[in-house]
């Protein structure tokens, strides 16, 4: 099997990686830098790149398209003739409901699209922080549409699997932007509003254990993308940042009563909470 990887930035390289180890020898990468292409060759992470895609997508049984929601449209409209027949594209992206009709529209008969997410990432962008781990026991998200065949879908997920995943899960486009919302976006969005809420008083460096440093892991933040997914779930999200809004002003309405009782209710709840999810 011929995979190509479109955008070998920090999850692309990953995939690369964890292709590569798991015994393909056909990995083939499209990225617009070349310095990117060119350290994934010198780590043998892929066969080739290309700046190219008419170069090699025409080639290609699968192509894994790790690029930002609004350029996935626009790379199948450009490449639409180029594909090869019966080909498999899957894609990364955080975001499905606004993309997945627009795929639909431009996407050929004859090409399969199965609309994928791995629940795994790195803060930092770029092919140096690409590591094939990161997938290792992460969660894995698919959402079949009507036109999507169970033997594409197959194809994806034993992939999945191959690379380290531990679970597949199948959802609707609208289900999925649902839950990410809750389980992805507005983490974010808490880490962002966390670390710029510190009034910078002190060196807060000096002072912060686990509990602050796990917290803000993820607010070192890749800028450019993660507006386009928060702008194109927004309406979602926004539900989800009220009903944080509604859990906090709970907490600080029993510290203004001192109501222990309550407190600890709520304490317990989270804890079980938390336990469950294991």
């Amino acid at each position: 099997m011929k995979i190509c990887i479109v955008g070998l930035g920090v999850v692309g390289g990953s995939y690369a990686m964890a292709l590569t180890e798991a015994g393909y020898e056909d990995v083939f990468a499209i990225d617009k830098d070349k310095n990117t292409l060119d350290i994934a060759e010198e780590k043998k992470i892929i066969k080739k790149g290309y700046r190219n895609a008419e170069e090699i997508v025409a080639e290609c049984d699968l192509i894994i398209m790790s690029i930002y929601p609004d350029s996935i449209v626009n790379f199948l409209k450009e490449n639409n003739g180029n594909f090869k027949s019966g080909a498999i594209i899957t894609d990364a992206t955080g975001v499905k409901g606004v993309i997945v009709s627009k795929v639909e529209e431009v996407l050929r008969e004859d090409i399969q699209f199965v609309f994928g997410h791995p629940m795994a990432g790195r803060e930092k962008k770029g092919i140096n922080y690409a590591n094939s781990k990161v997938f290792t026991g992460a969660n894995y998200i698919i959402t079949p549409t009507a036109r999507t065949s169970e033997s594409a879908i197959k194809v994806v997920e034993d992939i999945a699997f191959q690379i380290g995943f531990k679970r597949v899960t199948k959802v609707t486009p609208e289900e999925h932007d649902e839950l990410i919302s809750f389980t992805s976006q507005l983490p974010h969005i808490i880490a962002v509003a966390l670390i710029n809420s510190d009034n910078e008083k002190y060196d807060t460096g000096r002072f912060i254990g686990d509990s602050y440093r796990e917290l803000t892991r993820i607010s070192n933040i890749n800028g450019e993308l993660w507006t386009e997914l928060f702008l194109n779930n927004k309406g979602n999200l926004l539900k989800r940042i009220e009903e944080f809004e509604n859990q906090i002003d709970i907490i600080k309405e029993n510290l203004i009563s001192e109501n222990t009782d309550n407190l600890l209710e709520i304490f317990k709840k989270s804890s079980q909470r938390r336990e469950n999810l294991e």
